[in-house]
């Protein structure tokens, strides 16, 4: 009618008012706090600070936040279509070495406009965080590119995340089942099954996000960027008494490449020492010692239909 092609129109959503940014702002620190409140709670505790808001409008942003209350409930989610759903590997599990096990998650970071949702990789038993990505949307390709990073450095015996829509997905059980590595999925109702991840994003806004209110993308970026080299090299850990994450991630490594080296030395040593009193010919050469072969995991079978999870994937915005 006004004599434009439609391939040259598109729709731009509407981006959320400054009201609806400052409730998301208090319902994240508010959930960091409190992560068993759900919509209506979160509605009674914004009402009774003063602000002006229903449950359903609180209902709207959690979802948006991909957050949800924290406690045991049958289940409600609807499977989604080609995802599947794997077992709980770490019960009474001893996590005892680095890249043992691996998890991974997904939070809101608020912005002064807007806000973007971060992903981060993390080892168990170090705190080490091997990779981290933003992004605008909660699309999966972003928690495949830090999945990529991190498998680039190591691989882990185990990996642990919720049952999100992002990791139930066929292209990331696929990259793990190719690399190796068993999955393991937190069980319905269990709030502590990702405990490490879920700390260490109360550490990050804490420490950084809520501190630098960051304006837009790039000075987000640009912070992240400068805070989680920090968090891992030079921020003391109480519970790796006192070391960081980096000394422990790679000094366990180290501590047990020495190890391995020590046995092999001896066992030469006694191969050597054997061959001799045995009075070996000299035309016979000495044989190494070959190193013990790590068994690659193997990868678990599904369980049987997954769900998409809490969270939902909103169109990206390139």
């Amino acid at each position: 009618m006004i004599g434009l092609p439609r391939s040259s129109l598109y729709y731009e959503a509407v981006p959320e008012t400054t009201e609806n940014l400052r409730l998301m702002r208090l319902i994240d620190e508010q959930y960091l706090k409190r992560p068993f409140f759900g919509s209506r709670q979160m509605t009674y505790w914004l009402q009774r600070h003063g602000y002006v808001t229903n449950r359903k409008r609180v209902q709207r942003l959690m979802r948006l936040m991909g957050l949800e209350a924290i406690y045991p409930r049958p289940r409600t989610s609807v499977p989604g279509e080609g995802h599947m759903v794997y077992p709980y590997l770490l019960r009474n599990l001893e996590i005892i070495r680095p890249n043992q096990v691996w998890s991974a998650d997904i939070t809101y970071v608020p912005l002064a406009e807007g806000f973007l949702y971060l992903v981060a990789i993390l080892d168990w038993y170090s705190r080490y965080v091997l990779s981290w990505r933003l992004s605008n949307s909660l699309e999966e390709s972003f928690c495949l590119e830090a999945l990529e990073e991190a498998l680039g450095r190591a691989r882990p015996e185990i990996f642990n995340t919720d049952q999100g829509a992002q990791f139930t997905g066929q292209a990331w059980t696929g990259r793990l089942l190719e690399a190796g590595v068993l999955i393991s999925m937190d069980g319905k109702g269990r709030a502590l099954d990702n405990v490490f991840v879920e700390r260490l994003w109360r550490t990050v806004k804490y420490e950084e996000i809520y501190l630098k209110a960051y304006e837009g993308v790039a000075e987000c970026r640009t912070g992240l960027r400068s805070y989680f080299p920090f968090y891992n090299r030079e921020r003391p850990h109480q519970s790796l008494a006192g070391r960081t994450p980096w000394e422990v991630y790679r000094g366990q490594e180290k501590k047990r490449g020495r190890d391995s080296l020590e046995q092999g030395s001896e066992g030469s040593s006694r191969l050597r020492r054997s061959l001799t009193s045995a009075r070996t010919s000299p035309a016979l050469g000495l044989v190494p010692l070959r190193g013990s072969v790590a068994t690659l995991p193997i990868p678990c079978a599904p369980q049987g239909p997954g769900r998409a999870g809490k969270r939902t994937s909103p169109a990206k915005v390139t």
